[in-house]
C-alpha cells in the first residue's frame, strides 16, 4: 500500500518547516506559500480570509496530491503590502476570530448551566 502512515499526515519530521516561501517570478507582487501537513479546512479559511484583504488581487490554495500532506498557497497584492504582509495578517485576523468564537461558546456553555440549574429548583 503506498499510504503513508497516518502520523506523517500532521507531526513534522525533525528540522522540518511548517512553511516555505517562493516569490512569484512571473507575476508581480505575487508569492507562493508551501504549508506542510495541513488540510483543505486551513486552505480554504486562508484563501477566503485573504480575498478579505483589498490589498489582496488573487488568493487561492491547491492539494498537489492527496497522499502529500503539502498545501500550496498562492497570493498576489496590489504592491502596496508583500505577499508575506497580507498572509500574517490573515493569520492574525483568523486567530482573533477563533478566540472571539471560543470566548462566544464558552459564555453560552455557562447560559445554558445556569439555565438548567435554575430550572431544577424551580
Amino acid at each position: 500500500m503506498n499510504a503513508p502512515e497516518r502520523s506523517e499526515s500532521w507531526r513534522l519530521n525533525e528540522g522540518e518547516e511548517k512553511v516555505d516561501y517562493e516569490p512569484d517570478t512571473k507575476i508581480p507582487n505575487a508569492g507562493n506559500f508551501i504549508i506542510k501537513k495541513e488540510d483543505h479546512t486551513l486552505g480554504n479559511l486562508i484563501r477566503m480570509q485573504l480575498l478579505q484583504d483589498r490589498q489582496v488581487r488573487f488568493a487561492g490554495y491547491l492539494m498537489p496530491h492527496p497522499l502529500e500532506n503539502i498545501m500550496r498557497v498562492k497570493v498576489q497584492t496590489n504592491g502596496e503590502v508583500t505577499p508575506m504582509d497580507a498572509l500574517s495578517t490573515a493569520i492574525e485576523d483568523l486567530t482573533s476570530e477563533v478566540d472571539n468564537l471560543t470566548q462566544r461558546f464558552a459564555e453560552g456553555v455557562l447560559a445554558c448551566k445556569r439555565l438548567q440549574e435554575s430550572r431544577q429548583y424551580q
